[in-house]
């Protein structure tokens, strides 16, 4: 038989056991709730981040939920103003949501108004990340205007003329404020037009003053009989001859891109080496070749492969080469199945002749002809279709460089 005191014992840890039980069972309803609201929130930031920045290279959306004991807090970072207005909407129109937005909207105001810059060297070397040991993701030449977003020690974070986003090293590029910004477009350009060469100190062109490659702008304050002479957007005075550049606005009068242009163009790069992110003389991946093509011909198209696919006029995905025009561009890859999506990896140019011109160990020409001695079958197998960039320029994701962002 058992004791008063046992009973008690008992009774006692049986409302325990039930005040615990109740316990957690509202942890447990709070946590599914709150589990419930921190997917609304993902969900939410998703969406947002799918419909204005679906491709991270072009557009930045860094976006993440933290949860502090009474609300939740937005935090990150975003270069589309429109993107985090569309967020807040969103979140603010679900009532029973507390939440803090901590979104920066970039550019930071540390720059303190510099938010604009220009490429002050031949050739700048764009990273993934803000570290020398980054991988190359693209280049910007001489006198290309870019906008500046934020600030990490001696990197800047910015966005190209083609929309790419990328990090440069301060000796790269020269700060401007909206006013220096907008008195450099102002000023008389010429642009370089020879594969490589040099600016130099003086006429007697002894001493040199920096290196060049095809497609540098650069400010034009005078000229003598040979020499154009220039000015850096960091101050430097330099002299070019006047058999290797032109006015920015001569050139820009007699574009008119046709079939001819863009083929003579691509084989003045014959041999230049492969350089993975690289879109200048002085190295290029496939996609870079294609770029530097036309921009030589007055024409700024996307820089990745990925995203030329998307541009122009389709014209084949049946390996029907007779129907290709000079200037086509053709683009390889692995063909979508049931449960991978198409992947772009490679393109090239059209060229006639059954011919196409690219960046492949170096700038190089092969054939879609089985008997030709320069045949080249990896691509031939691996191809998947053309599209036609010339003509179409009236496309969103093309422009030309007579655009203000070249020329006020």
């Amino acid at each position: 038989m058992q004791s008063k005191d046992d009973t008690t014992l008992r009774m006692k840890r049986y409302k325990i056991e039930h005040l615990l039980t109740g316990i957690l069972i509202l942890l447990l309803v709070s946590c599914t709730e709150k589990s419930k609201k921190e997917a609304m929130l993902l969900e939410s930031i998703s969406e947002v981040k799918k419909q204005y920045a679906p491709d991270k290279r072009t557009a930045l959306f860094d976006v993440h939920v933290f949860t502090n004991t009474e609300k939740y807090i937005i935090k990150g970072e975003s270069n589309m103003p429109e993107a985090v207005q569309a967020l807040k909407q969103v979140l603010d129109s679900k009532t029973d949501l507390e939440y803090v937005n901590e979104i920066e909207v970039l550019p930071s105001k540390s720059l303190d108004g510099k938010t604009h810059a220009v490429i002050n060297i031949s050739v700048a070397n764009l990273r993934s990340n803000p570290k020398h040991s980054a991988e190359l993701a693209t280049q910007a030449t001489l006198g290309t205007p870019v906008k500046v977003f934020k600030k990490e020690e001696n990197w800047y974070y910015i966005q190209t003329p083609d929309k790419y986003l990328s990090w440069v090293n301060v000796g790269g590029i020269v700060l401007m404020d909206d006013t220096q910004a907008q008195n450099w477009k102002s000023t008389t350009k010429l642009i370089y037009t020879q594969t490589a060469g040099y600016s130099y100190q003086d006429t007697q062109a002894t001493q040199r003053v920096s290196d060049l490659v095809a497609g540098d702008i650069i400010e034009m304050t005078g000229e003598t009989d040979d020499f154009f002479e220039v000015q850096y957007p960091d101050g430097r005075k330099a002299v070019v001859r006047k058999e290797e550049s032109e006015p920015y606005d001569a050139w820009l009068e007699k574009l008119e891109p046709t079939q001819e242009s863009l083929v003579k163009t691509s084989k003045t790069l014959m041999g230049v080496p492969y350089l993975w992110g690289g879109t200048s003389t002085k190295g290029m991946d496939c996609s870079g070749f294609t770029k530097t093509i036309f921009f030589l011909n007055g024409m700024v198209i996307p820089r990745d492969a990925s995203q030329q696919v998307h541009t122009g006029k389709a014209i084949d995905s049946v390996k029907n080469f007779d129907k290709l025009q000079k200037g086509d561009l053709l683009f390889f890859g692995r063909k979508a199945t049931d449960s991978t999506a198409e992947k772009v990896v490679h393109v090239g140019m059209w060229i006639g002749n059954n011919e196409f011109i690219h960046a492949s160990e170096m700038v190089r020409i092969n054939s879609m002809d089985p008997n030709a001695d320069n045949y080249d079958e990896h691509n031939h197998n691996r191809y998947l279709r053309s599209k036609r960039i010339l003509k179409e320029n009236d496309d969103a994701l093309i422009s030309l460089v007579k655009n203000p962002v070249f020329k006020d």
